[in-house]
């Protein structure tokens, strides 16, 4: 019988600067009682990651460029903010009034280049958090340092909320991995009716992702690790880069 097991790790410190995003999972596993295991998977939401390697940026620190300020009275938006989200962006796709939509330089087209303001510290409501600057790498690394310690050959996904075009509400995606086919290729398998699949990918890590985003929460559950048990995969595995459809493919540019 399949099975697929999440349980969101216990007693998760306010992470800063310099924590070791390796020990604090190591730590929570301990306290929720889990022993890893071969092919189990860690979801870390992509906040902690951030405050970890120090992407809290002040924004009265911030000089608004000339694009910047035109933006800014275009969508009625903080032009601080904005400049940081040309900063982190390759384009900017769409704007309207309280809304801008960025590809990120990551590859993915999101609202706000991911910048976020909630949870990033006590009192400081002039702070925002910027994504990871190499996701892959961060997920490798603690991949890494988990199986150096335990043994154990696990995957890591470094999860964000993203909202979809064409679908309200937001769901969590993978902007990291690592151990894990991010991408899934289902070519060749057989149906139930044995028809061949001809065209078939599976964003496993984005699956994964979203239903850790279940247990990770949205404001103040302070759960942002979750250990996953029983999934299942085929294939070598590949980074969260491969989730991003090329520009050149998009047929909503």
């Amino acid at each position: 019988m399949s099975q697929l097991t999440l349980t969101a790790l216990p007693n998760i410190p306010l992470v800063k600067k310099g924590d070791e995003i390796a020990r604090i999972v190591l730590d929570g596993l301990h306290s929720a009682e889990i022993e890893l295991r071969d092919g189990d998977v860690i979801v870390i939401a992509s906040k902690i990651i951030s405050k970890a390697e120090g992407r809290v940026v002040r924004l009265k620190d911030v000089i608004p460029s000339e694009r910047a300020l035109e933006l800014a009275t275009e969508t009625d938006k903080d032009a601080r903010e904005i400049e940081l989200m040309l900063q982190e962006s390759s384009d900017v796709v769409r704007v309207r009034k309280g809304l801008i939509v960025t590809r990120h330089r990551l590859g993915f087209v999101s609202a706000n280049a991911g910048i976020d303001h909630s949870n990033v510290q006590e009192g400081a409501e002039d702070f925002v958090l910027l994504l990871p600057i190499d996701p892959d790498a961060s997920a490798e690394k603690i991949r890494g340092q988990v199986m150096k310690e335990t043994g154990k050959q696990v995957a890591v996904i470094i999860a964000d909320s993203h909202g979809r075009p064409h679908r309200l509400g937001t769901i969590g995606i993978a902007i990291g991995a690592a151990g894990i086919p991010a991408l899934e290729d289902w070519r060749g398998r057989k149906d139930l009716f044995g028809y061949e699949l001809k065209y078939t990918d599976i964003g496993l890590a984005d699956m994964l992702a979203s239903a850790a985003t279940l247990l990770f929460g949205q404001a103040r559950e302070g759960t942002p690790i979750v250990h996953v048990r029983g999934a299942v995969w085929h294939g070598e595995p590949n980074n969260a880069r491969t989730l991003v459809r090329p520009k050149e493919m998009d047929l909503f540019p």
